[in-house]
């Protein structure tokens, strides 16, 4: 549980850095890296509370 929240809140400083790239450069490579992560990280933590939900249901 530890481990994926220290996941979760790397992956979005990682998001969070790659969009202050994208604001700093104006690379639109950046801004993709970013969303692509950000997608990542919010279905990973969607999954994630799906289970918990499941967990308490059963």
């Amino acid at each position: 549980m530890l481990l994926f929240r220290w996941l979760l809140m790397v992956l979005l400083l990682a998001a969070g850095v790659s969009f202050a790239f994208y604001a700093g450069t104006g690379q639109a490579r950046y801004r993709r890296y970013g969303l692509v992560i950000l997608k990542w990280t919010v279905l990973a933590a969607l999954g994630f509370f799906g289970v918990l939900i499941l967990e308490r249901l059963a």
